[in-house]
This record gives structure tokens, C-alpha cells and sequence, in this order.
């Protein structure tokens, strides 16, 4: 009998404790379009789900969660950086652990200062036989402002196996400097996409005041295009009121007018117009930055109205 006895309990003390388990799954993390000319982050979230088993002995006790987060395949510029990439072309982003974006989640395992978070979870008692818990952490993703020179294009970064280094253990230790225990991994990717975009900005033309117009009048404005990087562009200005040729626009005042002109060139030999006029708009490529382009305007002589004030409004067309 007390051998009996002896052996029933030895075939129960496997069951009342034994190394805990912890399985891991991230959720990807999208930032959907990312306009670059903004200027303004774009933010995302992604959730860390955890779930760990122990045995009977394990409920009550605490389980330390050190979840590592490297750079992704897309890499990390510095510190405050990772990237996501298109092709060679790089869009930088970064994932936290708190809700004001200020604290990176790192790892223990790069070259940069930021840890992951510790997380702490307490077993509890399942069924009378074994212990559990679950629980998840947010992680908090911003694209960063101030990138208006990132090319178009889809944008990924992959965090496989060896990017998502998850570390838990029975542990009184507060933060994840240097973790230790089992290792579970849960890969996730992180994309965007960075849409052609434009912006213009124009500066009217002014003649100012003029008295006989026996002589040519001249006067410049201009129109500025940011557009995002390789992105192909025209700009062009149509006839004005009248609908006028490029260079016989009308600056009206009642049923008195001005004729005018508006050029691309400093010498006024390039008339600037739409496409009813073939050849005459003005074509680029964007860079990201602000591109200026001048409009050269002339009043050529001609009989001088009445005196007053004449005006006249181009539409500005940018296409791309």
C-alpha cells in the first residue's frame, strides 16, 4: 500500500508544477496614406496579446513580460527612427510604449538606449489543476512629420522572429534592462502608403499705376508647386474672364479693358496658357520642396482707356 500510495503522488507533482508557457500575437500595424507635405505625423496602433499557462503551484505568483521590439526589416536610422521602405526609398516611423508617442520601445538586443517595457501579469488558478493569464499591451506607431522629400509608394517593414525576442519568467524585476527566462516570438509587419500629392501657392501680378500705355508694362507674379518626390506635374492658366489667347488676356473695368499677356520666359516670347494653346503650359517633377516658378506679364501699347482700376482673374490649374 505505501508504495501505491508513494507512486500516486509522484505521478501527481508534474501536474501541481511545471515552466510556464506564454504564446504571443501581434496584430500588424497600418498607417493607411501618409500625406508627406502635411508636415503632420500620421499615427497607428498594433496589440500585443499574451497568454501564459503553469501549473497548479503557479497561481498567485507574478510573471514578468519583457516583449524586445529590434528595427524591422526597413532598419533604424537612429534612435528616434525606424524605417519602413519602398524599394531603396525610406519613410521613417517609430513605435512606442505610451500613448504620447515620447517612449521608444526598443530591445535589449540593439544599439540603441530604449528598452522594451516590462509588463507584469499575476497567474491565476484554472480548474483546480493549472494556473493562467492573459493580457495585452498597445503599442503606439506615429510616422513622423517633416518628411516631404519620401518618394512615393507602398512602405513595409517586417518584424520576423528575430525582431520580436519576448522574454517572460516568475521575476520581482520592474523593467526589461536585462531580461531573461523563456523566449516566445510573434511576427507583425508595419505598412504605408505615400500617395502623389501636390500643393500650389501663387503671387498676383500687378502692373500698378500706370499713365499712357505707349510703352511696354512690365510686371512678374508667380506660382510655387510642392509636389511630392517624382511626382510629374503641369501648371496652367487659363484665359481669364474673356477667355482670352495667352497673350491678349483682359483686364476689364466696365466694358473698358487692358490687353495683357503672361509668359514663361523673362524675354516674353513664351506665351503661358492651357491647353487650348498646345505647348504653352509649364511641366515638372516635384521634389518635395517648394519649386518657383515666375510669370513674366506685359501690357503691351495700346490705346489707354479711362483711368480706374483693371482686373482680371487666371485660373491656376496643376495637374499630376
Amino acid at each position: 500500500m505505501f508504495r501505491s500510495i508513494a507512486f500516486l503522488l509522484v505521478a501527481l507533482l508534474p501536474s501541481l508544477a511545471f515552466a510556464q508557457t506564454c504564446n504571443f500575437t501581434v496584430t500588424n500595424m497600418n498607417f493607411g496614406a501618409v500625406d508627406t507635405l502635411s508636415g503632420n505625423p500620421v499615427t497607428s496602433t498594433a496589440t500585443l496579446n499574451i497568454s501564459c499557462t503553469g501549473g497548479l503551484l503557479d497561481g498567485g505568483r507574478r510573471i514578468l513580460i519583457c516583449p524586445n521590439l529590434g528595427a524591422g526589416s526597413g532598419g533604424a536610422s537612429s534612435a528616434t527612427a525606424r524605417q519602413m521602405v519602398s524599394g531603396t526609398n525610406p519613410l521613417n516611423y517609430q513605435i512606442y510604449s505610451d500613448s504620447g508617442r515620447t517612449v521608444v520601445w526598443g530591445s535589449s538586443t540593439w544599439s540603441y538606449p530604449s528598452r522594451a517595457p516590462a509588463y507584469a501579469m499575476t497567474m491565476t488558478i484554472l480548474g483546480g489543476i493549472l494556473s493562467a493569464a492573459t493580457g495585452s499591451m498597445t503599442m503606439y506607431g506615429s510616422v513622423l512629420g517633416s518628411q516631404p522629400t519620401a518618394a512615393t509608394g507602398a512602405f513595409a517593414s517586417n518584424f520576423s522572429t528575430t525582431d520580436t525576442s519576448f522574454y517572460y519568467s516568475y521575476s520581482s524585476a520592474t523593467t526589461c534592462d536585462s531580461p531573461s527566462g523563456s523566449v516566445g516570438t510573434a511576427p507583425f509587419s508595419v505598412s504605408a502608403s505615400v500617395a502623389a500629392n501636390c500643393l500650389v501657392n501663387i503671387q498676383n501680378v500687378n502692373f500698378g499705376t500706370q499713365g499712357v500705355l505707349h510703352t511696354d508694362v512690365d510686371a512678374t507674379g508667380s506660382v510655387t508647386a510642392t509636389c511630392t518626390q517624382g511626382t510629374t506635374y503641369t501648371i496652367s492658366l487659363n484665359g481669364g474672364n474673356a477667355s482670352a489667347a495667352p497673350t491678349a488676356r483682359k483686364m476689364s473695368k466696365g466694358t473698358e479693358t487692358v490687353t495683357y499677356g503672361l509668359y514663361k520666359d523673362s524675354s516674353r516670347s513664351q506665351p503661358w496658357g492651357d491647353t487650348n494653346t498646345p505647348g504653352s503650359t509649364v511641366a515638372g517633377t516635384g521634389t518635395g520642396t517648394a519649386q518657383l516658378l515666375t510669370v513674366y506679364g506685359r501690357v503691351p501699347p495700346q490705346t489707354t482707356p479711362s483711368p480706374g482700376s483693371y482686373t482680371d482673374t487666371v485660373v491656376v490649374t496643376l495637374t499630376y
